[in-house]
């Protein structure tokens, strides 16, 4: 069968890339059988599976945390791999379709009918509000252009080509994190700065050295090394240290394409094509890490000083709620590990379980032998643990907690994408349509033991969490394997809990005119 879907020159191509036969053949099999749908039992909500922190308590987290971080214990680990190119889809379209998008060439288009007009037309009135705004004004200057006069005539075409190509600021094609998204007096930020100066908070030990990893493209790394470098030296001279590590999505955790008949896809050259795999594919670069603490943010998500503080409380909270677990947790494991459990402190763990990880088990193994209880304790308590903020639901694309039911029928919180619920279902339809909460991807992790060594975060996948997407190549149609979500099919099997943190945290940058909304523009 290998032999008439793959022939030698594909055999080297696979070796060459680091990946096994056997890999990508499970692959193929994957595109034929598909995913199994996760069984949605109910969403999440306040007291049911989202904890929300009391006002009182709060210092206590705080505190907690703290001192965990002066011990050198955090990480922040920030996903920076994409590219623009989406932030400016509508602008970019409007570039390649219209050859003139002056206002006299363009007037009698209507913004009704081409939504990506419409954006252009924001775009433009909300030009000076940009942070980067100045720094395409001096670019076009030093080329003769003057840019109120532009603007002044209507004449927006040259103006998109300095914004979005390779003519002058090439917003389209650098790292999302590249762009100044806020403007301060006298100076402006990228979200890579912007992250600099909040793991500056909470991240930073009491040797004043803070610890970010980045995930960065390959073709971008040396441009984001030399950024960072010159925007962290201000901060340096008062003598703090950034320990700034980089790691690049591995070819080897790519996925093989397949046509419509699921027989391996082929450039016009005749070879294989893979594919990145999704954000899934970075569990390994936070294996890689080797952390203890681990924050995980995504690039776009920051906001100017002045709305930084509830940011702050949250992530500290966020962390000390994780160690007060954790240290119960270790206490636990290094009890059954030592075998010193007795009935009633069985029993005290699967209420612990139960109650503080909202871990249902299947029926019938409390009931079990004392071996066999222990047994099931020890494997569900020594697993990474992760705390994740949850915002109210505003309506914004991406995944939400939810109770979920798994194949031995226990129950566990877990974060679900859309694509992994069966949307023709009624009643699966309708738990997803009635999530009260958002995951704005807010999350601290603890990845080491209670002995202290790093878990092997491979082992806590579900595999059967990812999800096949349609997609094209030099005009044909493929089908694309991405691997299960960093933060729900590839922690899945981590023990997991929810709580409640405020909007203000949540402030993503997907499209460009987000950054002129309230909450990214000086007060």
């Amino acid at each position: 069968m290998v032999e008439s879907v793959l022939n030698d020159q594909d055999m080297k191509q696979i070796k060459g890339r680091g990946m096994t036969l056997e890999k990508v053949l499970s692959q193929m099999e994957t595109f034929k059988k598909g995913f199994s749908h996760v069984k949605l039992r109910r969403p999440c909500t306040v007291e049911d599976g989202i904890t929300v922190l009391s006002k009182e308590d709060l210092p206590r987290l705080v505190k907690i945390y703290s001192e965990a971080a002066l011990l050198g214990r955090a990480t922040k680990f920030v996903p920076a791999s994409g590219a623009a190119s989406r932030m400016f889809k509508s602008l970019l379209s409007v570039n390649d379709r219209y050859k003139q998008t002056d206002r006299n060439d363009t007037s009698t288009i209507s913004e009704k009918d081409d939504p990506d007009y419409a954006f252009f037309l924001k775009f433009i009135k909300g030009l000076t509000k940009f942070a980067f705004y100045d720094d395409l004004k001096s670019t076009m200057s030093q080329d003769g252009l003057d840019m109120e006069a532009l603007l002044s005539r209507g004449e927006y075409k040259t103006i998109l080509d300095y914004a979005l190509t390779d003519k002058g600021l090439n917003l389209a094609n650098i790292p999302k994190g590249l762009i100044k998204f806020h403007s301060y007096s006298g100076s402006s930020r990228t979200a890579f700065e912007e992250h600099l100066v909040e793991a500056m908070e909470y991240a930073m030990d009491k040797n004043r050295v803070v610890r970010i990893h980045f995930t960065v493209s390959p073709e971008h790394e040396a441009l984001v090394k030399d950024h960072l470098k010159s925007v962290q030296a201000p901060y340096e001279k008062s003598g703090i240290r950034f320990e700034l590590s980089f790691s690049t999505q591995k070819p080897t955790t790519d996925t093989i394409a397949v046509n419509m008949e699921n027989r391996p896809f082929r450039d016009t050259t005749g070879k294989l094509v893979f594919r990145p795999a999704g954000h899934g594919a970075l569990l390994e670069n936070l294996s890689d890490v080797k952390g203890d603490l681990v924050f995980i943010k995504n690039i776009d998500n920051v906001v100017p000083d002045r709305l930084k503080h509830e940011t702050f409380l949250y992530k500290k909270a966020l962390g000390g709620h994780l160690l007060r677990l954790q240290n119960r947790l270790f206490e636990y494991v290094g009890r059954l590990s030592a075998g010193e459990v007795n009935e009633q402190s069985i029993d005290e763990m699967f209420e612990f379980m139960k109650q503080r990880l909202s871990v249902i088990p299947p029926e019938g193994i409390e009931q079990g032998s004392k071996k066999e209880r222990v047994s099931f304790l020890t494997s569900m308590l020594n697993r990474p643990l992760r705390v994740c903020g949850m915002v109210k639901n505003v309506s914004e694309p991406g995944g939400g907690p939810f109770w979920v039911k798994h194949k031995d029928h226990s129950i566990s919180l877990q974060i679900v994408e859309t694509s992994q619920v069966d949307m023709e279902s009624t009643v699966q339809r309708d738990i997803w349509g009635s999530s009260t909460h958002f995951n704005p991807v807010d999350l601290v992790c603890g990845v080491r033991d209670f002995m202290g060594k790093p878990y092997d975060l491979m082992r806590f996948v579900d595999p059967d969490t990812g999800f096949i997407s349609t997609k094209s190549k030099q005009g044909r149609e493929l089908k694309a394997l991405e691997l299960p979500g960093l933060w729900n099919g590839s922690m899945a099997h981590w023990n997991t809990v929810f709580v409640q943190v405020p909007l203000i945290t949540f402030n993503p940058t997907k499209v460009v005119l987000d950054l002129l909304r309230k909450e990214h523009q000086p007060a």
